[in-house]
């Protein structure tokens, strides 16, 4: 058995395809005829956007709008001048073609991969897709073609990009295994679209195995298995029919309440990054939006996004949703999310540095642009204000003040507003947590932020393997943190939701609901499978299993306990 990173639940079984990776080897020697290389460049870069663009089309029809825009967003790349223009202006030196597209994907590349933020690490995927196409291009090289592969198919690959990934056809593939990626990855991400089970980052897969071996592809465990014995091979059968029986049961859950098993009513909300995820967060039945990063709106841009644009974007979140709540954190920049056009300083430790909302009240005249621009949405839904990792009571008064005076600005132009909008903290931080109670008199909700409420509790860098063992949400110290973060809050009279990843985990979803968490903010994607686990628990039963767990002392007693009494 291997085992790998769970990406795409379900169990796959089939014979083994290994897609090759080309060689994409050239000359790098100086060219002579500058304006001839331009040319090939830029007819390499319509031909990616043709071609990219028909993939587009096939997976918006195929499979669905959301995620045709991972290839949509590479066409906003390779247009953005920062990208294309810069390999432009280094063919012009005398470069070819080649090397340029290398240097400077490669250059991107360093500065996406480098962010903690998983969902910034994908643009350095993103990066590296678009340039593996563009050397292809350059090189004349085709693409092996994905779509032809026999019914029964197990793909196992380096690496399965969103190029590659568009061309599958769901009916004829049983699994895919990659030697890296992640949850968050694109190919998880069609995968779990396409509704493929899929393990990936299996160390030297490629070279482990075959094609024509026989593979089971775990997609819920992690697991992989190469021409499996006759009773391993019994079992999963079994456990794919399981699987797709509790599936089908899902679906009993659209269109339902979110209400545990003794009747207590919670919601069920969604983490977007875009207004267009607003409408995927309905289609997958969300309660309303728990988290709205807003930085993409920066980060998608080469330039500081207008009062206009901003607005734009949150009132058509607020729009889709149909007077359901929208919470929209504030620019969360800095740490691992950098903007270029924002020409923040180098930082020797950016993760305790400048950023978040100390940037943003560092720079009050942007701040309230972005604030206006949330305020005025207010007027199309139910708009609620979310500050990133506060750690005083200073700072969210100071954004509550500049609210207030933003009130005023808009009254003497007569333009409208909820005049009750909410503002709330977001608690990630362990100043946060030991001050909740504080905090809870300043804010009118609290989100927990379980990503980086871990990273700083435990003080480990997530993104460091060293000591990412230490990293988990079921430590002792982060559980009492998150327990003691909902009694605030509850104590205050406020509402506390999480927004976090382990919001979704089928493990932590009982001490929540013991805790008193009354919002859960997911994936789109989880909203059906968190609906039926919490509707599998009654607060008792979830007391008495949080009883047992806070009276433990090791991340893996807690964690083997939850698993011996978990409900899926």
């Amino acid at each position: 058995m291997y085992q790998g990173i769970p990406a795409s639940r379900g169990i796959g079984i089939g014979s083994i395809c290994v897609i090759a990776e080309h060689e994409l080897k050239y000359d790098a020697a100086k060219v002579q005829d500058v304006e001839s290389e331009q040319k090939r460049f830029q007819d390499a870069i319509e031909k990616f956007k043709q071609e990219t663009s028909e993939m587009a089309e096939d997976i918006r029809k195929r499979i669905g709008p959301k995620e045709a825009e991972i290839l949509e967003g590479h066409l906003v790349m390779i247009s953005d001048p920062s990208m294309s223009g810069e390999m432009g202006k280094m063919i012009a030196t005398g470069q070819c073609a080649e090397a340029s597209v290398e240097a400077v994907c490669d250059m991107f590349y360093g500065m996406f991969s480098k962010m903690d933020d998983d969902m910034m690490r994908q643009r350095a995927s993103d990066i590296a897709d678009i340039k593996v196409s563009l050397l292809k291009i350059l090189l004349g090289i085709e693409d092996v073609d994905i779509s032809s592969v026999a019914p029964g198919t197990v793909l196992v690959a380096k690496d399965l990009t969103p190029s590659m990934t568009s061309q599958i056809r769901k009916e004829n593939v049983a699994g895919i295994i990659t030697e890296v990626g992640g949850k968050t990855s694109h190919s998880a991400i069609l995968a779990r679209a396409l509704e493929i089970p899929a393990v990936l980052s299996v160390p030297d897969i490629t070279t482990l195995v075959k094609d024509k071996d026989t593979a089971i592809v775990d997609g819920t465990e992690g697991n992989v298995y190469i021409n499996p014995d006759g009773d391993v091979l019994s079992q999963y059968i079994i456990k794919r029919e399981e699987f797709i029986k509790k599936q089908a049961e899902l679906k009993n859950f659209l269109g339902k309440e979110t209400v545990t098993a003794d009747g207590i009513n919670l919601e069920l909300f969604c983490n977007i990054g875009t207004p267009k995820d607003a409408k995927k967060a309905v289609e997958c039945d969300g309660e309303g939006i728990g988290l709205f990063r807003s930085e993409f709106l920066f980060m998608d841009n080469n330039h500081m996004p207008s009062e206009e644009e901003q607005f734009a974007a949150y009132k058509e979140a607020a729009e889709t949703l149909g007077g359901k709540a929208v919470i929209i954190r504030t620019l969360d920049i800095g740490g691992d999310k950098d903007i270029p056009y924002l020409n923040m300083k180098k930082e020797e430790n950016p993760f305790l540095g400048y950023r978040a909302v100390r940037y943003c009240l560092g720079n009050r005249d942007s701040y309230k642009i972005q604030l206006r621009a949330i305020v005025r949405a207010s007027a199309f839904g139910k708009v609620k204000i979310m500050v990133p990792l506060v750690t005083c009571v200073e700072e969210i008064r100071e954004v509550k003040a500049l609210v207030s005076e933003i009130k005023k600005e808009l009254d003497a132009e007569g333009i409208s507003y909820d005049k009750d909008i909410e503002v709330g903290c977001m608690i990630e931080t362990a100043s946060a947590s030991l001050i909740a109670d504080l905090l809870a008199k300043e804010s009118d909700f609290f989100s927990i932020g379980t990503n980086d409420l871990t990273q700083y509790t435990m003080s480990v860098d997530r993104g460091n393997a060293d000591v990412a063992y230490l990293y988990s949400t079921f430590q002792p110290s982060v559980l009492r943190s998150i327990k003691h973060i909902i009694e605030c809050g509850r104590n205050a009279g406020i509402p506390v939701g999480m927004c976090g990843e382990a919001a979704a985990d089928p493990l932590m979803i009982p001490l929540l609901i013991s805790f008193g968490l009354t919002e859960f903010s997911v994936n789109p994607v989880l909203v059906l499978t968190a609906r039926c686990i919490i509707s599998k628990w009654s607060k008792a039963e979830a007391d008495a299993l949080a009883q047992k767990v806070m009276n433990l002392d090791t991340e893996k007693e807690i964690v083997d306990l939850l698993k011996a009494e978990a409900k899926e």
